[in-house]
């Protein structure tokens, strides 16, 4: 299993950083990477408080961090922020917040998660494998149509409704349960592919964004997050994919320049967020010492002060 590597590291946290003895959550929590910066740059009197809805990345970093008194784990997913820290009376308390989108190396790498077309396993997929409904029974249920949607707009698969046909021939054979079985069916039905990647790349990102509702759950945090800031409150978002990316910039955006009423009769409204420079991108070091971190895009935005 290769060691998990945090993407942007030092200019997500960086970003966010205001008071050293402030409230600070990071919103997936992986194997505390990015938590591990932020404690280590914070005084003693401040909290930070992390979320991941994967019981193993809870276990693993509760672990990793028993001895630090500022640090709290809340096994949830992200978009259940709001609900987290009202129930703490922290609503707009943070001062800074971080995410890093998408799955984790050892999501990737455990076998039995199910994530990965390269090592044989239960085909899972499922962010928190106690609930929800697995990769395998969702193929076994889903219909063509919304099958070849999910591979085409999750996964920007050319050939989506080919490779949708082939899973559907091929669970009428035998239930789809392992993630070998499903590259294989995924390979033998693809016409063509890029030079080193394997056929199966694009539908098994599809189906995993589709299992765990990932866009689902970006769409209800945004506003979460924009709530739980207190004003000159700072977010840093990760991003992996232009499905992603398109959500966050186009919330920061909207916030940043409120629409207004078309017919003028009433005043402008107040931006919410400020953007604070351009998208952040790895280093061409960053990503020769971690490949995984090609694709990642930081954004990072300012929560306004309120108006008087």
């Amino acid at each position: 299993m290769s060691a998990h590597v945090s993407v942007l590291l030092h200019e997500t946290v960086d970003a966010v950083l205001a008071d050293p003895n402030g409230l600070y959550v990071d919103c997936t929590l992986g194997r505390g990477g990015h938590t591990a910066y932020l404690l280590s740059q914070l005084g003693e009197d401040a909290r930070v408080i992390g979320f991941d809805r994967d019981p193993d990345a809870i276990a693993f970093v509760s672990a990793r961090f028993a001895d630090d008194p500022r640090f709290v784990a809340v096994h949830a997913a992200f978009g259940d922020l709001e609900s987290e820290l009202g129930s703490l009376g922290l609503t707009g308390q943070v001062d800074g917040i971080i995410a890093d989108l998408g799955v984790s190396s050892p999501q990737l790498d455990v076998a039995d998660r199910g994530f990965s077309f390269q090592v044989d396993g239960p085909l899972d997929m499922r962010m928190d494998p106690t609930r929800g409904v697995s990769a395998a029974d969702w193929l076994a249920r889903v219909k063509h149509p919304d099958l070849a949607r999910a591979l085409r707009t999750l996964g920007d698969e050319k050939n989506a409704s080919r490779i949708a046909s082939a899973i559907l021939e091929a669970r009428v054979e035998a239930p789809i349960q392992r993630t070998l079985q499903l590259a294989a069916i995924v390979k033998a039905a693809h016409p063509r592919w890029e030079p080193g990647r394997h056929p199966a790349t694009k539908t098994f990102q599809a189906i995993r964004i589709a299992v765990n509702a990932e866009l689902e759950q970006i769409d209800a945090v945004l506003p979460q997050i924009l709530s739980v800031m207190k004003p000159a409150g700072r977010m840093a978002v990760i991003s992996f994919h232009s499905l992603e990316d398109r959500r966050i910039k186009r919330f920061i955006r909207d916030q940043a320049n409120p629409p207004g009423d078309p017919l003028g009769l009433l005043p402008q409204p107040a931006p919410r967020l400020r953007p604070l420079g351009k998208a952040i991108r790895p280093s061409t070091a960053e990503v020769e010492a971690n490949p995984r971190s090609r694709s990642s895009v930081l954004r990072v935005a300012e929560k306004c002060a309120v108006p008087a």
